[in-house]
């Protein structure tokens, strides 16, 4: 089992850090509303087919596709959408740390709208890490991101935690891989739409490394990534999931100065030690939690190993740095 772990948590440390360097490459040649559509209704519709023809499943109405619309576009269509857009720009390893900023994100908006209270470690990562983002943006574009770019990023990663925080509480499927499936499909449709309005089907040059860099972020990323993350959510602790959050961006820089060019500049190095301080500082402050988390919702007893797997929702392993509400079974 502990080979298992490893090797899953090792396919989501590195698949999901090398993504953002298939982004850099497909965007070379395809407008990126039209290559993040094309990943998304690829893995959307294979997801889905393989969940209809293998599980029972609860019916599907109105209310299930409209939450899934709403899901997919913002993990999708604004952070996925948004991100490929400022890859244009934007260095693939500086995008991935400004991506690495959800988790600091997660813990705002859940003192914001859920009452989540802070403690002195909590605070400290998120001073840490919003330093880190600051130092990141470079008027100039030599060093960092450019504003606009940036702010974009950003307003991304936020998207992507109102996503997952929406999901925990929305009429989705409770089966995480039906829910993802149709999350995937309403936000590649919405890419296409976004992609469509915008003419980029003139723009798009269908070449070699283009396509395949796509098809690397249909199945490497989306799949074969996917389906580790949602085995480790049942598996192990959610801040062991959770460490992919600091793990992923030092991937990507490696991989953006190895194989894209990109250098790595002492404000890179500087602003990405900070970020990554900041998420393991929130990172440990959620694991000290979970063992009080289990106490109350087990009324004084922890739960036998041999128990079932709690439900997840499609984005619970990024949920997990604010203390996931888990859904009941039955």
């Amino acid at each position: 089992m502990r080979f298992r772990v490893w090797a899953a948590l090792g396919t989501i440390y590195v698949v999901w850090g090398s993504t953002f360097l298939a982004i850099a490459i497909a965007v070379r040649d395809l407008p990126p509303f039209l290559s993040m559509g094309i990943r998304h209704l690829a893995a959307g519709a294979l997801v889905l087919a393989w969940v209809l023809t293998r599980r029972d499943h609860e019916p599907l109405g109105f209310r299930q596709w409209r939450a899934a619309f709403i899901f997919g576009g913002c993990l999708f269509l604004a952070s996925h959408g948004g991100l490929a857009w400022a890859q244009q720009s934007v260095p693939s390893g500086i995008a991935a740390l400004l991506v690495g900023t959800i988790p600091l994100w997660f813990a705002v908006l859940a003192r914001i709208f859920l009452g989540e209270r802070l403690g002195g470690r909590a605070l400290a990562g998120l001073a840490l890490g919003f330093v880190g983002l600051f130092l990141l943006v470079d008027p100039s574009g030599e060093e960092g991101a450019e504003p606009i770019g940036a702010l974009v990023i950003v307003l991304g990663a936020l998207a992507w935690v109102a996503g997952s925080l929406y999901s925990q509480r929305s009429p989705l499927p409770k089966d995480t891989l039906l829910g993802a499936a149709m999350g995937m499909l309403a936000g590649g449709a919405l890419l296409g739409l976004v992609s469509g309005v915008g003419g980029e089907w003139n723009d798009a040059r269908f070449t070699r490394e283009a396509l395949l860099a796509t098809l690397y972020l249909v199945v490497a990323g989306s799949l074969v990534g996917f389906t580790a993350y949602v085995w480790l959510l049942k598996t192990v602790s959610a801040s062991t999931v959770s460490t992919y959050a600091y793990v992923n961006p030092v991937i990507a820089v490696a991989l953006g100065w190895a194989f894209n060019d990109e250098a790595i500049s002492s404000r890179t190095l500087l602003a990405g030690a900070a970020i990554v301080a900041g998420v393991a500082l929130m990172v440990s402050r959620s694991a000290e939690k979970e063992p009080e988390e289990a106490v109350r919702e087990t009324g004084g007893a922890l739960s036998s190993a041999g128990s079932d797997p709690p439900e997840v929702t499609p984005c619970a392993a990024s949920a997990a740095i604010v203390r996931p509400r888990r859904r009941a079974r039955g």
